[in-house]
């Protein structure tokens, strides 16, 4: 009996599969932000979005799956976003199965802004109007430009190209 018992459990641990997720697929394989850009800190949002507007606030609005490889590669630059002006702007990574599904949406819901794709980017301005709305993998630099017009900042100068660091500076870093 424990001779079959103990051939049975080997068979089912070698017929286990490995994880095969990874940057390049659609599988899920964790929070995005923390495997793929180093950065636990962005979800979940600090502020609902109709906190944030009833505060006049910049909003930089990202909308995403953790299943998706578009998403991944794209968590890097929200990110990126958050560095720059996370302290200034509220950053707000939508996870899009975290959207309740309804007729309509409030202007003060996620919802109303999802087209339907991911990456979704939208930035509002202070007084809550939308300045930027792109699907798909918006560069930094657009959404640079938008939040240099509404804090009033100089253009950039130069273009600084945003590299995808090895998984192993992500651990080093944590590390400091």
């Amino acid at each position: 009996m424990s001779k079959g018992l103990l051939l049975l459990a080997s068979l089912f641990i070698i017929s286990i599969q490995p994880a095969s997720a990874g940057l390049n697929n659609d599988l899920y394989d964790g929070n995005i932000f923390v495997v793929y850009a180093g950065n636990g800190s962005l979800v979940p949002p600090r502020q609902t979005l109709a906190q944030t507007l009833a505060e006049h606030k910049p909003i930089f609005l990202a909308f995403y799956l953790d299943d998706s490889s578009d998403s991944k590669r794209y968590a890097i630059s929200i990110s990126r976003v958050q560095e720059f002006y996370g302290r200034v702007a509220e950053i707000m990574p939508i996870n899009v199965d975290s959207i309740p599904l309804k007729q309509t949406y409030d202007p003060t819901e996620p919802g109303y802004y999802y087209s339907g794709a991911v990456p979704q980017v939208v930035v509002f301005n202070k007084s809550g109007e939308v300045v930027l709305n792109k699907k798909g993998q918006v560069p930094f630099e657009e959404i640079d430009d938008q939040f240099r017009k509404i804090f009033d900042l100089v253009p950039r100068t130069e273009t600084a190209q945003l590299k995808r660091r090895a998984f192993n500076e992500f651990s080093s870093e944590l590390a400091k």
